[in-house]
C-alpha cells in the first residue's frame, strides 16, 4: 500500500511528477514551491507524494522550500545552528532532536501570537501606522517644550536654523531684529528661569 492511500482527508494532496512539476489535486492546477510556501504560512496542511511510487516526499519538499528561502537572502537559520544540526546526524542524541525542535518552535509560535495580540491591543489594527503617529505626536510635544524652555529662540522666529522656529515663506519681508531692550528682557527672563530650575534641582 502506497503512502498516498493513507493520507488524512483533511490534508491537501500534492503530486510531484518526474519533470519536477507539482500538481495540487484539490484545485487541479500546477503549483510552485513559492505557492507551497504561501500555503504553509497560511496554515494549509498538505502532503506531497511521488506521482509514480506514491512515496511521501513531504519532508524533502519542505526542506527544499527552506533552501530556496535561504537563497533569496532570508537568512533565518544561523550558521552555528546548521553546523550543530549536521553534527547530530548519526549521533546518540539524534532521536531526541526532532521532538526538541518541534517543542521549541511550537512554544516560539505561541509567544509570537501573544506578542501580536499585545501589539494589536496597544496600537490597534495597524501597529506600524499607530507607532508613526505616536512618534509624530511626541516630536510635536518635544518642539512645544523646546519653545517653552527656550523663549529666546521662539522670539527669534525670523532667524533661520533657530530651534523651534519655522522659516518664513519665500518672498516674505524679513522681520526686523529685536531691539537691544527686547534682547535684555529676554536675557532677564532666561536668567530668572534658570534660577527657578536651580531652585527645583536643589530641592
Amino acid at each position: 500500500m502506497s503512502d498516498e492511500k493513507t493520507a488524512p482527508q483533511s490534508a491537501v494532496v500534492i503530486k510531484k511528477y518526474a519533470n519536477r512539476r507539482l500538481y495540487n489535486t484539490s484545485t487541479s492546477t500546477y503549483v510552485t514551491l513559492d505557492d507551497l510556501a504561501v500555503m504553509v504560512k497560511g496554515g494549509t496542511d498538505f502532503l506531497v507524494y511521488d506521482a509514480k511510487t506514491g512515496e511521501d516526499i513531504t519532508r524533502s519538499v519542505l526542506t527544499q522550500i527552506i533552501f530556496e528561502e535561504e537563497n533569496k537572502g532570508t537568512n533565518l537559520l544561523p550558521i552555528n545552528f546548521l553546523r550543530q544540526l549536521i553534527r547530530f546526524y548519526g549521533d546518540s542524541m539524534q532521536a531526541f532532536v526532532p521532538g526538541f525542535l518541534e517543542f521549541s518552535l511550537d512554544n516560539l509560535g505561541k509567544e509570537q501570537q501573544k506578542l501580536t495580540a499585545q501589539m494589536l491591543e496597544t496600537w490597534g489594527a495597524d501597529p506600524f501606522k499607530a507607532m508613526q503617529e505616536t512618534a509624530a505626536r511626541n516630536m510635536s510635544m518635544f518642539n512645544d517644550a523646546m519653545k517653552v524652555f527656550n523663549p529666546f529662540a521662539a522670539a527669534m522666529g525670523g532667524v533661520a536654523g533657530a530651534p523651534g522656529t519655522v522659516p518664513p515663506p519665500p518672498g516674505a519681508k524679513p522681520q526686523p531684529a529685536p531691539a537691544k531692550d527686547d534682547l535684555q528682557v529676554l536675557k532677564d527672563q532666561l536668567a530668572a528661569m534658570q534660577e527657578k530650575l536651580d531652585t527645583i534641582v536643589r530641592k
